[in-house]
């Protein structure tokens, strides 16, 4: 089952009037995915654990029994065609349909992701947010750690960056409530790394499995869509990370 807040995002896109198809690829879904989810309720919450045990989605399978020895036969041969790796679990016992395996297979086959990486981009589409840290030394010799938040917007590049206590969630998003009255107004998306004040778990090929709830709720009451990028990658973020960089300089050091 797709997460509630990746259900909440494909409601935006299709509110903002993107195609289905266009939906489906800016979400990261199936297209099927994005049609049935155009045919369902809004979403007004972001309890993924309520949602399936709501929709009766996660009663036990015969397929999970088997996860191990998949493990085991990817980690030997990662791009072992998923026929094969069913011959083989079924010459091991199993007697489940083929359909459960290679799902299961597609979840736990080694990938390499790809970054993303996004030339285009209008007025009020994308804005990016992080967090920075920068240790000042003061005349005394005393060394202090300053947390701040950074806010950028992806079109016009127009930054706000606030000193912050922490780089806790309730920081995070009192500073992005912050930032957006700055603006005057919300984007459409939100891109982050994968703080725990963003999201708790996720899966092996990138996909959210728990958002902290907080956080989540803010996002849902904001009405945007929001999108994550692995920590440290500059190719998928590194406006606002050079940004933090540049703030460092500008904010602590270049009058030392």
């Amino acid at each position: 089952m797709l997460g509630m807040l990746k259900r909440y995002e494909v409601e935006i896109l299709l509110k903002a009037g993107h195609s289905k198809a266009e939906v489906a690829r800016l979400a990261g879904v199936s297209l099927c995915s994005v049609k049935r989810i155009a045919e369902e309720v809004p979403v007004v919450h972001v309890d993924d654990a309520a949602e399936r045990e709501k929709r009766r989605i996660g009663r036990p399978s015969i397929v999970e029994d088997f996860r191990k020895p998949v493990v085991n036969i990817l980690e030997e041969k990662p791009d072992l065609p998923s026929l094969e790796i069913l011959r083989r679990v079924r010459e091991a016992g199993y007697q489940g349909g083929k359909t459960a395996l290679y799902a299961l297979v597609a979840s736990v086959r080694p990938k390499q992701i790809k970054p993303l990486i996004r030339f285009e981009g209008l007025p009020g589409e994308f804005s990016q947010h992080d967090f920075g840290e920068v240790d000042v030394t003061f005349l005394d010799g005393s060394i202090h750690r300053i947390h701040f938040f950074a806010s950028r917007l992806k079109y016009s590049r127009f930054v706000c960056v606030s000193v912050v206590k922490d780089q806790a969630v309730e920081s995070l998003v009192r500073n992005l409530a912050e930032h957006l009255d700055r603006w005057g107004g919300a984007p459409l998306m939100y891109v982050f790394d994968r703080p725990k004040t963003v999201a708790l778990k996720w899966q092996r090929n990138g996909e959210v499995t728990e958002w902290n709830p907080v956080f989540a709720y803010v996002m849902l009451e904001l009405g945007v869509g929001v999108e994550l990028c692995w920590p440290h990658s500059p190719q998928q973020k590194g406006a606002v990370e050079l940004h933090h960089q540049t703030s460092t300089v500008k904010l602590f050091l270049s009058g030392a």
